[in-house]
Parts: C-alpha cells; structure tokens; sequence
C-alpha cells in the first residue's frame, strides 16, 4: 500500500479531529477541567469513524458493482441503489411508525436489493455500444425512484423532513447515534475474502463459468453486499454519490484491476477522498457547515465528468 496515502490519510484524520466549530488545542486534553475530551468522544471522533467507514464502504461497493455489470462508470449512486434505499426508509416510516433503526435499514437493503436486480436485468436485455450509456440509464433509473419516493413523501407529508433528513450530511452523527455504521466492517472483511471471485466476476459470465465459478451466486452476493453497505450509510448519514465511481477508477489506473492487490487501496482512498470533501464542507462557510452531500456531488461530479471524457476519448 502506497506510503503517501497512508500519510496523507493520517493528517486527514487529525485535521478532521481539530477542525470544527469549538476549537480544540493539543494542551486541553490534558487538562481536567477541559471539555476537550468530552467533545472529542462525543462528536469528534464518532464522526471520524462515520467518515472514514462511509468511504470505505462506498469505493468498495463501487468496486463490486463495476466488476458485477463490466462497466467502470457505475457505483450505487449511478444505478438507482441509493435512491432505491430512500425510497425502503420513506415506505418502513409510513408503514411501521415506530420501527427501530434496524427495521428501516432492513426496508432500505431489501428495496436497494431489489433495485440493483432490476437494474442489472434491464442492462442484460439491451446491448450498448458506448459503455458510457450504461451509467446514463442508471441516472435515469435512479430519477424515476427518486420521483416515486418523492411523490410518496409528498402523499404521506413528509417531504420536507425527508429532503432534509437524507441529504448526506455528518453533522447529526454523535455518540450513540451512529454506531449502525458499524457493520460496514465485516462487510469490507468478506469483500476482500471474495475479491478474487469479483475479479473473475469482472471477466463475464463465460470466463467465470468456464472457471467454475458459479456467476449467479456470486452476482447475487456482491448485491447483497453492496445492498447492506448502501442501507447502513444511507440511514446513518444520507445519501452521499460519487465515491464508488470515481475512487475505483482512479486506482484501477494506477494499480490495475485485480482486487486482492487493490482493495485496500480503493479502501483507503475512498475515505480519504471523503475525508478531504468533509473537511471542504466545514471550511468554506466556517463555523457554519455545507452536507457532505453537496460537496462530495460537486467533487465526485467533476472527476465523473473526467472519466466520461476520457472514455469517449478511448
């Protein structure tokens, strides 16, 4: 693993614990009279978690989904997965009032689940010449969710708090409120146990079956991956786009594609990439905070931009 990110991830990590609206100096968390520590346990550093297992899981999930539909331009965002688990958190809270945390991310997965099937199916039937369209009528699938969920919102009077409550955004994450975040962790371990598999996944269906891998299972796996992964994070801090489409491409220039080599570095790049994006958000308009959302679309938008470019190029 390339020694710079490892660096560059470090100072992120401090900058991300230093900067915020209460300044903190190294000196007052050695004093007991200091709230220092109480804001670092309580805010900060449950917040930095947040930050860094988002990313993490993210790029890793735009990983699996680029080996799964063969296409470099796709990642959650892209293929109506995030908009999909919006619209399962919108449906649990009409339906179950009082349903628990865990309930609404069983709504979110089972709904990004479905979702990502249909996706893929719709791209199986149609053959495209230009890779770029793929991504396109995933925008375009994400839209038509992301209209429904709306219009359900809308019938059901939630609208406003719904477009508040999932815009990506780390400022509600406290102790106690975040932990769901959690089980991105094993996730990341069973992906990297599987990484292999996605990389002969990424081959398509004849190479892995004449490799005796079992296509549709494994297929069905990484969705079940990514569908999790997608649950967690959108109903912990929001949807955030992006991350899993431009993180992956980035390394798989450098690095190549085989994700037993790569992985980790997609990994750690992702939560960098996140971390400098939310590090953005609480610097442009100090004390004040711009969601994470809207920093990592304006980011990630631009370096998607780039990678379509250059593909229309190639």
């Amino acid at each position: 693993m390339p020694v710079v990110l490892l660096l560059l991830f470090g100072m992120l990590c401090i900058a991300s614990l230093l900067l915020g609206a209460q300044q903190i100096a190294w000196s007052d968390l050695f004093s007991a009279s200091s709230d220092a520590w109480l804001t670092l346990s309580a805010s900060r550093i449950p917040r930095l978690i947040t930050i860094v297992l988002t990313g993490v899981g993210l790029s890793v999930c735009g990983v699996i989904l680029q080996h799964i539909v063969r296409n470099r331009f796709v990642e959650p965002g892209t293929t109506g997965s995030l908009d999909a688990a919006k619209l399962g958190i919108l449906v649990s809270l009409t339906l179950i009032p009082a349903a628990s945390v865990l309930s609404k991310m069983l709504f979110a997965m089972l709904f990004c689940f479905l979702a990502s099937l249909i996706y893929i199916a719709i791209i199986r039937r149609i053959q495209f010449r230009n890779t770029v369209l793929v991504p396109v009528i995933g925008l375009m699938y994400g839209g038509i969710l992301s209209a429904l969920a709306e219009f359900y919102a809308y019938r059901n009077n939630i609208l406003q708090s719904m477009q508040g409550w999932l815009m990506g955004d780390f400022s509600r994450v406290i102790q106690g409120h975040y932990e769901m975040i959690y089980i991105i962790l094993p996730i990341v371990v069973l992906s990297y146990v599987f990484a292999h598999r996605f990389t002969v996944l990424g081959m398509g269906e004849e190479m892995a079956s004449s490799l005796g891998l079992g296509y549709a299972r494994m297929a069905a796996i990484g969705l079940l991956l990514v569908a999790i992964t997608v649950a967690a994070t959108v109903i912990t801090v929001g949807a955030i786009p992006f991350v899993g489409l431009v993180v992956p491409n980035l390394v798989a220039l450098m690095y190549g594609e085989n994700l037993a080599k790569t992985l980790p570095i997609v990994a750690l790049a992702g939560a960098s990439l996140l971390l400098v994006c939310d590090l953005i958000g609480r610097s442009v308009l100090y004390p004040f905070e711009v969601p994470i959302g809207l920093t990592a679309g304006g980011v990630g938008g631009v370096l998607f931009l780039m990678l379509i470019l250059r593909g229309l190029r190639s």
